[in-house]
Protein backbone atom coordinates (compact mmCIF):
# COMPACT_ATOMS: atom_id res chain seq x y z
CA UNK A 1 0.00 0.00 0.00
CA UNK A 2 0.80 3.49 -0.70
CA UNK A 3 1.89 5.77 1.68
CA UNK A 4 -0.96 7.58 0.98
CA UNK A 5 -3.02 4.21 1.52
CA UNK A 6 -4.88 3.59 -1.74
CA UNK A 7 -4.89 -0.44 -2.75
CA UNK A 8 -5.49 0.77 -6.33
CA UNK A 9 -1.76 1.98 -6.63
CA UNK A 10 -0.54 -1.24 -5.67
CA UNK A 11 -0.10 -3.76 -8.94
CA UNK A 12 1.03 -6.74 -7.16
CA UNK A 13 2.52 -7.63 -3.60
CA UNK A 14 4.24 -10.41 -2.82
CA UNK A 15 6.98 -12.14 -0.56
CA UNK A 16 10.26 -11.33 -1.83
CA UNK A 17 10.39 -15.68 -1.63
CA UNK A 18 7.79 -15.95 -4.30
CA UNK A 19 8.31 -16.20 -8.21
CA UNK A 20 11.10 -17.31 -8.29
CA UNK A 21 13.62 -16.21 -10.29
CA UNK A 22 12.02 -13.13 -10.40
CA UNK A 23 12.48 -12.46 -7.21
CA UNK A 24 15.73 -13.53 -7.02
CA UNK A 25 16.69 -11.63 -9.84
CA UNK A 26 15.13 -8.32 -7.81
CA UNK A 27 17.21 -8.78 -4.82
CA UNK A 28 20.74 -9.25 -6.79
CA UNK A 29 19.23 -5.84 -8.12
CA UNK A 30 19.07 -3.99 -5.33
CA UNK A 31 21.75 -5.48 -3.09
CA UNK A 32 24.18 -4.34 -5.84
CA UNK A 33 22.57 -1.41 -6.40
CA UNK A 34 21.47 -1.44 -9.81
CA UNK A 35 19.09 0.47 -11.94
CA UNK A 36 17.90 -2.37 -14.43
CA UNK A 37 17.21 -5.92 -14.83
CA UNK A 38 17.67 -7.26 -18.22
CA UNK A 39 15.90 -10.51 -19.46
CA UNK A 40 16.75 -11.05 -23.11
CA UNK A 41 16.63 -14.26 -24.92
CA UNK A 42 19.91 -16.66 -25.59
CA UNK A 43 21.69 -14.33 -23.09
CA UNK A 44 21.59 -15.12 -19.17
CA UNK A 45 19.90 -12.18 -16.81
CA UNK A 46 21.56 -8.93 -16.11
CA UNK A 47 21.86 -6.16 -14.41
CA UNK A 48 22.99 -2.99 -15.01
CA UNK A 49 25.48 -1.22 -12.19
CA UNK A 50 26.63 2.11 -12.75
CA UNK A 51 25.79 1.88 -16.78
CA UNK A 52 27.79 -1.17 -16.71
CA UNK A 53 26.17 -4.48 -17.41
CA UNK A 54 26.77 -7.47 -14.95
CA UNK A 55 25.85 -10.58 -15.70
CA UNK A 56 24.37 -12.30 -13.03
CA UNK A 57 21.80 -15.55 -14.30
CA UNK A 58 24.43 -18.60 -14.62
CA UNK A 59 22.60 -20.06 -18.03
CA UNK A 60 21.03 -18.10 -21.12
CA UNK A 61 16.99 -17.53 -21.06
CA UNK A 62 14.04 -18.49 -23.33
CA UNK A 63 11.34 -16.07 -24.19
CA UNK A 64 9.55 -18.67 -22.60
CA UNK A 65 11.28 -18.82 -19.51
CA UNK A 66 10.82 -14.56 -19.41
CA UNK A 67 7.58 -14.54 -20.44
CA UNK A 68 6.97 -17.27 -17.27
CA UNK A 69 8.71 -14.96 -14.96
CA UNK A 70 7.72 -11.70 -15.54
CA UNK A 71 3.82 -11.75 -17.06
CA UNK A 72 2.99 -12.78 -13.91
CA UNK A 73 4.05 -9.95 -11.67
CA UNK A 74 2.13 -7.22 -14.10
CA UNK A 75 -0.84 -5.78 -13.21
CA UNK A 76 -3.99 -7.09 -15.15
CA UNK A 77 -4.34 -4.01 -17.35
CA UNK A 78 -1.05 -4.41 -18.24
CA UNK A 79 -1.35 -8.06 -19.19
CA UNK A 80 -4.00 -7.57 -21.05
CA UNK A 81 -2.25 -4.74 -23.29
CA UNK A 82 0.61 -7.28 -23.93
CA UNK A 83 -1.50 -10.05 -25.27
CA UNK A 84 -2.94 -7.48 -27.69
CA UNK A 85 0.09 -5.43 -28.73
CA UNK A 86 3.32 -7.54 -27.09
CA UNK A 87 4.29 -4.86 -25.49
CA UNK A 88 3.32 -3.27 -21.72
CA UNK A 89 4.28 -1.98 -18.82
CA UNK A 90 3.11 -2.07 -15.18
CA UNK A 91 4.40 -0.96 -11.86
CA UNK A 92 4.86 -3.74 -9.58
CA UNK A 93 6.14 -3.38 -5.26
CA UNK A 94 7.84 -6.42 -3.22
CA UNK A 95 7.75 -6.10 0.05
CA UNK A 96 11.21 -6.22 1.49
CA UNK A 97 12.78 -4.83 -1.77
CA UNK A 98 10.36 -1.51 -2.97
CA UNK A 99 8.92 -0.82 -6.41
CA UNK A 100 10.06 -1.30 -9.74
CA UNK A 101 8.89 -0.47 -13.53
CA UNK A 102 8.46 -3.36 -15.77
CA UNK A 103 8.33 -2.85 -19.73
CA UNK A 104 7.52 -6.71 -21.30
CA UNK A 105 8.24 -6.78 -25.04
CA UNK A 106 8.92 -8.50 -27.90
CA UNK A 107 12.12 -8.91 -29.82
CA UNK A 108 12.67 -11.62 -32.74
CA UNK A 109 9.07 -13.21 -31.77
CA UNK A 110 10.61 -14.11 -28.06
CA UNK A 111 9.43 -12.19 -24.96
CA UNK A 112 11.86 -10.23 -23.31
CA UNK A 113 12.23 -7.39 -20.66
CA UNK A 114 13.44 -4.39 -18.66
CA UNK A 115 13.18 -4.30 -14.82
CA UNK A 116 13.49 -0.71 -13.46
CA UNK A 117 14.51 -0.36 -9.94
CA UNK A 118 12.34 2.80 -8.63
CA UNK A 119 13.71 5.06 -5.79
CA UNK A 120 11.74 4.74 -2.85
CA UNK A 121 12.00 8.74 -2.05
CA UNK A 122 12.17 11.32 -4.68
CA UNK A 123 15.42 12.88 -4.82
CA UNK A 124 16.09 17.06 -4.29
CA UNK A 125 17.09 18.62 -6.99
CA UNK A 126 20.63 19.53 -5.61
CA UNK A 127 21.30 15.56 -4.90
CA UNK A 128 20.98 15.60 -9.03
CA UNK A 129 24.40 18.10 -9.57
CA UNK A 130 22.36 19.04 -12.43
CA UNK A 131 23.87 23.03 -13.79
CA UNK A 132 22.27 25.55 -11.15
CA UNK A 133 20.40 27.15 -13.41
CA UNK A 134 17.61 24.20 -13.67
CA UNK A 135 16.04 24.96 -10.65
CA UNK A 136 14.16 28.22 -11.97
CA UNK A 137 12.38 25.82 -14.34
CA UNK A 138 10.45 25.73 -11.15
CA UNK A 139 9.39 28.66 -10.22
CA UNK A 140 7.94 29.31 -14.12
CA UNK A 141 4.53 30.46 -13.52
CA UNK A 142 2.98 29.03 -16.57
CA UNK A 143 4.20 27.44 -20.20
CA UNK A 144 5.14 24.16 -21.91
CA UNK A 145 8.53 23.25 -20.28
CA UNK A 146 10.20 19.76 -22.17
CA UNK A 147 12.86 17.91 -20.81
CA UNK A 148 14.47 15.87 -23.58
CA UNK A 149 17.16 13.26 -23.70
CA UNK A 150 17.69 9.34 -24.31
CA UNK A 151 16.54 6.31 -22.24
CA UNK A 152 18.01 5.85 -19.40
CA UNK A 153 19.16 9.64 -18.99
CA UNK A 154 17.36 10.83 -16.01
CA UNK A 155 14.60 12.71 -17.49
CA UNK A 156 11.66 11.48 -15.33
CA UNK A 157 14.45 11.85 -12.35
CA UNK A 158 14.79 15.75 -13.17
CA UNK A 159 10.80 15.56 -14.04
CA UNK A 160 10.16 14.27 -10.04
CA UNK A 161 12.83 16.72 -8.70
CA UNK A 162 11.32 19.63 -10.16
CA UNK A 163 7.88 18.72 -9.06
CA UNK A 164 9.27 18.13 -5.50
CA UNK A 165 10.94 21.67 -5.28
CA UNK A 166 7.11 23.34 -6.00
CA UNK A 167 5.67 20.83 -3.69
CA UNK A 168 8.43 22.00 -0.80
CA UNK A 169 7.97 25.73 -1.46
CA UNK A 170 4.65 26.81 -3.36
CA UNK A 171 1.09 25.87 -2.42
CA UNK A 172 -0.42 24.71 -5.81
CA UNK A 173 -2.32 21.92 -7.19
CA UNK A 174 -0.42 19.46 -9.21
CA UNK A 175 -1.20 16.43 -11.10
CA UNK A 176 0.55 14.12 -12.86
CA UNK A 177 -0.06 11.73 -15.35
CA UNK A 178 2.57 8.31 -15.94
CA UNK A 179 2.55 5.43 -17.22
CA UNK A 180 3.02 3.71 -14.79
CA UNK A 181 3.82 5.94 -11.46
CA UNK A 182 7.73 5.92 -10.75
CA UNK A 183 8.31 8.74 -7.88
CA UNK A 184 5.24 8.75 -5.10
CA UNK A 185 4.92 12.04 -3.87
CA UNK A 186 3.66 13.09 -0.63
CA UNK A 187 1.60 16.78 -0.01
CA UNK A 188 3.83 19.49 1.87
CA UNK A 189 3.07 22.45 0.73
CA UNK A 190 1.29 21.52 -2.67
CA UNK A 191 -1.40 19.18 -3.13
CA UNK A 192 -0.79 16.23 -5.54
CA UNK A 193 -2.69 14.43 -7.32
CA UNK A 194 -1.12 11.18 -9.58
CA UNK A 195 -2.97 9.76 -12.25
CA UNK A 196 -1.71 6.00 -13.78
CA UNK A 197 -2.40 4.81 -17.22
CA UNK A 198 -4.48 1.78 -16.86
CA UNK A 199 -5.28 1.72 -13.14
CA UNK A 200 -6.94 5.92 -13.05
CA UNK A 201 -7.12 6.87 -16.42
CA UNK A 202 -7.24 4.81 -20.11
CA UNK A 203 -4.97 7.12 -21.89
CA UNK A 204 -2.75 9.98 -21.79
CA UNK A 205 -5.36 12.34 -23.55
CA UNK A 206 -7.97 11.16 -21.71
CA UNK A 207 -6.40 11.84 -18.50
CA UNK A 208 -5.30 15.16 -19.59
CA UNK A 209 -8.63 16.29 -20.45
CA UNK A 210 -10.07 15.50 -16.89
CA UNK A 211 -7.42 17.27 -15.56
CA UNK A 212 -7.98 20.22 -16.78
CA UNK A 213 -11.25 20.04 -15.23
CA UNK A 214 -9.72 19.71 -12.03
CA UNK A 215 -8.54 23.56 -11.26
CA UNK A 216 -4.64 22.46 -11.08
CA UNK A 217 -1.50 24.69 -11.47
CA UNK A 218 0.68 22.71 -12.68
CA UNK A 219 0.18 19.68 -14.74
CA UNK A 220 2.84 17.08 -15.40
CA UNK A 221 2.42 14.52 -18.88
CA UNK A 222 4.84 11.77 -18.24
CA UNK A 223 5.47 11.33 -21.63
CA UNK A 224 4.61 13.20 -24.73
CA UNK A 225 3.74 10.50 -27.05
CA UNK A 226 1.19 11.21 -29.58
CA UNK A 227 -0.30 14.00 -31.19
CA UNK A 228 -3.40 14.55 -29.56
CA UNK A 229 -1.58 14.97 -26.13
CA UNK A 230 0.32 17.30 -27.22
CA UNK A 231 -2.44 19.39 -28.91
CA UNK A 232 -3.65 19.29 -25.19
CA UNK A 233 -1.03 19.88 -23.28
CA UNK A 234 -0.11 23.07 -26.06
CA UNK A 235 -3.39 23.75 -25.04
CA UNK A 236 -3.70 23.86 -21.27
CA UNK A 237 0.29 26.02 -21.16
CA UNK A 238 -1.47 28.87 -23.58
CA UNK A 239 -4.25 29.16 -21.57
CA UNK A 240 -2.37 29.57 -18.05
CA UNK A 241 -1.12 26.07 -16.70
CA UNK A 242 2.50 25.25 -16.31
CA UNK A 243 2.80 21.95 -17.87
CA UNK A 244 5.84 19.71 -17.61
CA UNK A 245 6.67 16.80 -20.09
CA UNK A 246 9.24 14.49 -21.41
CA UNK A 247 10.16 13.68 -25.54
CA UNK A 248 13.26 11.24 -26.48
CA UNK A 249 14.96 14.24 -28.13
CA UNK A 250 18.66 15.50 -27.71
CA UNK A 251 18.28 19.24 -28.88
CA UNK A 252 16.04 22.02 -29.08
CA UNK A 253 15.57 21.91 -32.51
CA UNK A 254 15.00 18.25 -32.34
CA UNK A 255 12.41 18.64 -29.71
CA UNK A 256 10.25 21.04 -31.86
CA UNK A 257 10.26 18.80 -34.81
CA UNK A 258 9.80 16.18 -32.82
CA UNK A 259 6.22 17.44 -32.13
CA UNK A 260 5.71 19.12 -35.16
CA UNK A 261 6.56 16.31 -37.43
CA UNK A 262 3.90 14.00 -35.55
CA UNK A 263 0.83 15.62 -37.04
CA UNK A 264 -0.28 15.72 -40.81
CA UNK A 265 1.74 17.80 -42.99
CA UNK A 266 -0.67 20.40 -43.30
CA UNK A 267 -1.20 21.02 -39.43
CA UNK A 268 2.37 21.35 -38.74
CA UNK A 269 2.55 25.04 -39.42
CA UNK A 270 -0.03 25.82 -36.97
CA UNK A 271 1.32 23.58 -34.48
CA UNK A 272 4.42 25.13 -34.71
CA UNK A 273 2.87 28.64 -33.91
CA UNK A 274 1.29 26.55 -31.43
CA UNK A 275 4.39 25.99 -29.66
CA UNK A 276 6.06 29.49 -30.12
CA UNK A 277 3.41 30.82 -28.06
CA UNK A 278 3.08 27.64 -25.08
CA UNK A 279 6.88 26.94 -25.13
CA UNK A 280 8.31 28.77 -22.00
CA UNK A 281 11.76 26.26 -21.93
CA UNK A 282 13.43 22.94 -23.31
CA UNK A 283 15.58 21.25 -21.17
CA UNK A 284 17.83 18.38 -22.81
CA UNK A 285 20.08 16.55 -20.70
CA UNK A 286 22.22 12.93 -20.39
CA UNK A 287 24.37 11.14 -18.21
CA UNK A 288 27.61 10.33 -18.38
CA UNK A 289 30.49 8.26 -17.11
CA UNK A 290 32.78 10.15 -14.40
CA UNK A 291 36.07 9.78 -14.35
CA UNK A 292 36.03 8.26 -10.65
CA UNK A 293 33.29 6.13 -10.98
CA UNK A 294 29.91 6.47 -10.93
CA UNK A 295 27.91 9.10 -13.86
CA UNK A 296 27.51 12.62 -13.75
CA UNK A 297 24.78 14.90 -16.25
CA UNK A 298 25.46 17.29 -18.70
CA UNK A 299 22.41 19.28 -19.97
CA UNK A 300 21.32 22.38 -21.98
CA UNK A 301 18.73 24.15 -21.47
CA UNK A 302 16.80 27.10 -23.74
CA UNK A 303 14.53 29.55 -21.97
CA UNK A 304 12.46 30.58 -25.04
CA UNK A 305 12.38 33.86 -25.45
CA UNK A 306 11.20 36.19 -28.35
CA UNK A 307 13.82 35.08 -30.72
CA UNK A 308 12.98 31.62 -29.99
CA UNK A 309 9.90 31.79 -31.01
CA UNK A 310 10.28 33.93 -34.02
CA UNK A 311 12.41 31.22 -35.22
CA UNK A 312 9.99 28.19 -34.18
CA UNK A 313 7.05 30.06 -35.78
CA UNK A 314 9.38 30.28 -39.37
CA UNK A 315 10.42 26.81 -38.70
CA UNK A 316 14.08 28.01 -38.88
CA UNK A 317 15.66 25.89 -35.79
CA UNK A 318 18.81 25.80 -36.97
CA UNK A 319 18.56 29.47 -35.32
CA UNK A 320 17.65 27.99 -31.66
CA UNK A 321 21.32 27.29 -30.92
CA UNK A 322 21.93 30.84 -30.97
CA UNK A 323 19.31 31.85 -28.51
CA UNK A 324 20.77 30.02 -26.15
CA UNK A 325 23.74 32.47 -26.02
CA UNK A 326 21.67 35.36 -26.41
CA UNK A 327 19.50 34.31 -23.51
CA UNK A 328 22.09 33.13 -20.64
CA UNK A 329 21.04 36.44 -18.73
CA UNK A 330 17.32 34.67 -18.61
CA UNK A 331 19.14 31.29 -17.57
CA UNK A 332 20.02 29.63 -20.55
CA UNK A 333 23.10 27.76 -21.28
CA UNK A 334 24.95 25.28 -23.76
CA UNK A 335 25.70 21.79 -23.49
CA UNK A 336 29.29 22.58 -24.72
CA UNK A 337 29.17 25.35 -21.26
CA UNK A 338 28.00 22.34 -18.98
CA UNK A 339 30.70 20.15 -20.32
CA UNK A 340 33.34 22.47 -19.59
CA UNK A 341 32.23 22.75 -16.12
CA UNK A 342 32.52 19.18 -15.94
CA UNK A 343 36.18 19.30 -17.51
CA UNK A 344 37.27 22.45 -14.66
CA UNK A 345 35.59 20.50 -12.00
CA UNK A 346 37.62 17.36 -12.80
CA UNK A 347 34.80 14.83 -13.34
CA UNK A 348 35.22 14.92 -17.16
CA UNK A 349 38.76 14.10 -18.68
CA UNK A 350 39.03 16.76 -21.72
CA UNK A 351 38.87 14.24 -24.75
CA UNK A 352 35.44 12.77 -23.31
CA UNK A 353 33.52 15.89 -23.27
CA UNK A 354 35.12 16.42 -26.72
CA UNK A 355 33.26 13.28 -27.73
CA UNK A 356 30.06 14.39 -26.22
CA UNK A 357 29.78 17.94 -27.78
CA UNK A 358 27.82 19.03 -30.22
CA UNK A 359 29.44 21.86 -31.43
CA UNK A 360 32.76 20.37 -30.91
CA UNK A 361 34.88 23.75 -31.79
CA UNK A 362 33.00 26.20 -29.14
CA UNK A 363 34.13 23.65 -26.43
CA UNK A 364 37.51 23.35 -27.28
CA UNK A 365 38.15 27.24 -26.92
CA UNK A 366 35.93 27.13 -23.72
CA UNK A 367 38.56 24.16 -22.73
CA UNK A 368 41.58 25.98 -24.00
CA UNK A 369 40.56 29.74 -22.46
CA UNK A 370 41.13 27.90 -19.04
CA UNK A 371 43.87 25.96 -19.72
CA UNK A 372 42.41 22.74 -20.91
Amino acid sequence: MTAEGNPARVQVIHSAHESVPLHSWLEELVSRKGSDLLLVPLAPASIRVEGTLVVIGDSPLTGDEIEAAVLPAMAEHAREEYERTHIADSSYRVEGLGRFRINLHRERGRAAATVRALPSKVPALEELHLPAGIAALAKLRRGLVIIGGATGSGKTTTLAALVNEINQRETRHIVTIEDPIEYEHRHKLSVIEQVEIGIDAPDFPTALRAALRQAPDVIVVGEMRDPETARIALSAAETGHLVFTTLHTTDAASTVSRIADSFPQERQHSVRAEMAMALAAMLTQTLIPRRNGGRVPAAELLMVGYGARQHIRKNALQHLHQEITITRKQGSFTLEESLAQLVFQNDLLREDAMVRAIHAEDLDVMLKAKGF
